[in-house]
């Protein structure tokens, strides 16, 4: 995408970590954004692709909860969902390599946010993190103005090097927002960033998952009780090695696949005690669990096999 905010990050990537021109080029998002009737707890916005899903809440208690779950549980939609096990047209070692590119992009905007997790957090915490984020640009009259790991506290005292003497507007607050890539963005709501784009038969299962979850009282605090005792240290192993071993991934004595199919089952309930039909949404990746089987083990399955290891059947059989 020509944009000049990307000449700028294409620049500094290399800089901060070693993945971000792949994260860039090697790694695409489709999104899909639709917006609904306000009711308690409706979900406002969805976005797919990466995929995207965007989950607004209601309280800062419940914005912390849905935070929580989010960012624990997003191993589990990067397995679910991991369509990506290919670079340069051969098998890349992981079921997700655009999961694991987002392990070294920059870990100044990116990852699993731990503070979340600490008693202490709030609405104001997230903005003292942000703040804290190295800058990218301001935007003036059209134009981008390099502002490359500058800082937004100096920015707040008028003392930004890129524009000195001049104070941030509102604006320029939401565009830093952006800027900041975590696997759970908040913003006026939360942007669930964790699973693959693949194949379009996938796409709305990603939404109904989320919603299942995190906009049914009772599976809300089902899916916070599943996670309440993990460990920072658990949480950053699974966010990296999953990527890599998705399901077959070794978690508390058993597979990470039990997590994947507990999600599931828990997203099921909410989705049924909501009762708007949405639970056969679901359907693909409760077979996905069941069988421990991904996408993407799939598809190099068929690399290997009626392939003849060749990757060129896979934009025929599995169109976006």
């Amino acid at each position: 995408m020509p944009k000049d905010r990307y000449k700028l990050m294409k620049s500094y990537m290399p800089t901060v970590g070693s993945m971000g021109l792949d994260m860039m080029f090697r790694t695409c998002t489709v999104q899909a954004n639709l917006d609904f009737e306000s009711e308690r707890n409706m979900i406002k916005k969805f976005r797919i692709g990466l995929a995207l899903v965007n989950l607004d809440f209601e309280s800062e208690r419940d914005m912390i909860e849905k935070f929580r779950i989010g960012l624990a549980l997003q191993p589990v939609a990067n397995a679910l969902f991991a369509s990506a096990p290919f670079k340069e047209g051969k098998p890349s070692g992981f079921l997700s390599l655009r999961g694991h590119t987002w392990t070294d992009v920059d870990n100044s905007r990116c990852g699993g946010l731990p503070f979340v997790f600490e008693e202490d957090m709030s609405f104001e915490k997230y903005v003292e993190y942000a703040m804290d984020v190295p800058m990218y640009f301001v935007y003036r009259d059209g134009e981008y103005i390099n502002a490359l790991g500058q800082s937004w506290r100096d920015f707040m005292e008028a003392k930004l090097p890129a524009l000195p003497g001049e104070y941030p507007t509102m604006t320029d607050w939401e565009n830093h927002l952006t800027t900041i890539f975590p696997e759970v963005r908040l913003k006026t709501y939360l942007e669930m960033r964790g699973a693959d784009g693949g194949p379009w038969r996938m796409l709305c299962a990603l939404p109904a998952m989320w919603v299942g979850l995190l906009y049914d009282d009772q599976a809300q605090q089902e899916a916070l009780a599943l996670i309440s005792d993990w460990t920072a240290e658990e949480r950053e192993f699974l966010r990296v090695e999953v990527p890599r071993t998705g399901m077959q991934t070794p978690f508390r004595g058993g597979k990470f696949q039990d997590i994947c199919q507990q999600t599931v089952a828990i997203s099921r309930g909410g989705l049924q005690r909501r009762g708007r039909d949405e639970v056969h949404f679901l359907k693909r990746i409760e077979e996905i669990a069941e069988s421990g089987e991904s996408l993407a083990e799939k598809f190099i399955g068929l690399y290997e096999t009626e392939w003849n290891q060749s990757v060129d059947p896979l934009y025929k059989e599995f169109p976006y």
